[in-house]
């Protein structure tokens, strides 16, 4: 069956024109005419059978749908771009991988180490896209996942890398170095939300055995190296996995709350999805990485011993 596809020219100079919200720009980005421009949009709006732009004496607006449309189009544009360039890089060899990471763990932890896989593997190429919540591997363009949480995705097989400890840190401006807080002071100071883990700080003030109010108040943020950032400010305490601050304890930029740790219930897996399980090069990534968490498991950086193990 026939795709009901306008041309890949059309939706170029539309997503240009969208950025740019301008014709000539567009044309000028281009190298093509004015003219040219405007009848790849007028071709393309009457392919579509909606006005994408409005125009004006004053220029051209996107209309509502047209913004929508520009946002879904320059995506696919740029999945097409990242393929083809791989594809030209590559030679069509299979020599890269598309990974999604949570973007913390992947700053602070893993890439140190990508230079050790680069050495042993010259002829892969890793790729990492941020993706702070699951997705479904059939809907994206990834190979491979690191994600923490024991949620189950579908189609998949899991490989334990390590837990994770929490501990609250602040600045040592705001509490001293192993500092204590008064379990009937803590509401006085701001606690620094997780936005993807909404229940972070009320599990842990269960685990003290403590019922704090509004423990689920303050400035919402989705990262952890956010997190890290803002405590270092002295905006609050932060809520955060000591493998990812441990330059930051170090350094005295951050000092732990009073010594308490406890393990969290989103320890780091390596997801594969089931169709690329006999992928050579995802074969050769994941031998490397279980091996790698092995070793920092086994150094005692990591509090808690693992099993590494697949299909978890």
């Amino acid at each position: 069956m026939r795709r009901k596809i306008p041309s890949t020219t059309a939706l170029a100079m539309f997503e240009s024109a969208a950025s740019h919200q301008s014709f000539t720009k567009a044309a000028d980005e281009l190298a093509v005419t004015q003219s040219a421009v405007c009848r790849q949009i007028a071709a393309l709006e009457d392919f579509l059978g909606v006005r994408l732009f409005r125009r004006t004496q004053r220029g051209v607006y996107l209309t509502e749908a047209g913004l929508t449309y520009s946002r879904q189009v320059r995506q696919r544009l740029d999945e097409v771009e990242r393929d083809t360039l791989n594809l030209m890089t590559k030679g069509g060899a299979r020599g890269a991988l598309e990974l999604a990471v949570v973007p913390t763990f992947a700053t602070k932890w893993l890439m140190p180490r990508l230079p050790r896989f680069a050495a042993l593997h010259p002829g892969i190429t890793i790729n990492l896209s941020a993706q702070t919540r699951p997705f479904l591997f059939s809907e994206s363009a990834f190979d491979a996942a690191i994600h923490p949480g024991r949620s189950p995705w579908a189609g998949t097989s899991r490989h334990l890398l390590m837990n994770e400890d929490l501990v609250v840190v602040c600045s040592p401006h705001l509490i001293a170095p192993d500092g204590e807080i008064p379990d009937e002071d803590w509401r006085k100071y701001t606690l620094l939300q997780q936005s993807t883990r909404p229940y972070a700080w009320r599990k842990w003030f269960s685990l003290q055995g403590l019922q704090i109010e509004g423990d689920m108040t303050g400035p919402r943020l989705e990262l952890f190296s956010m997190h890290a950032e803002a405590a270092i400010q002295g905006m609050g305490l932060a809520l955060i996995p000591r493998l990812l601050i441990e330059k930051e304890l170090t350094e005295g930029k951050l000092t732990v709350v009073g010594g308490r740790t406890h393990p969290s219930d989103s320890p780091y897996f390596l997801i594969l999805p089931d169709e690329r399980s006999e992928d050579a090069a995802l074969i050769a990534f994941r031998t490397w990485l279980i091996a790698q968490a092995k070793d920092y498991v086994d150094s005692g950086d990591a509090a808690m011993p693992v099993q590494l193990a697949g299909g978890l």
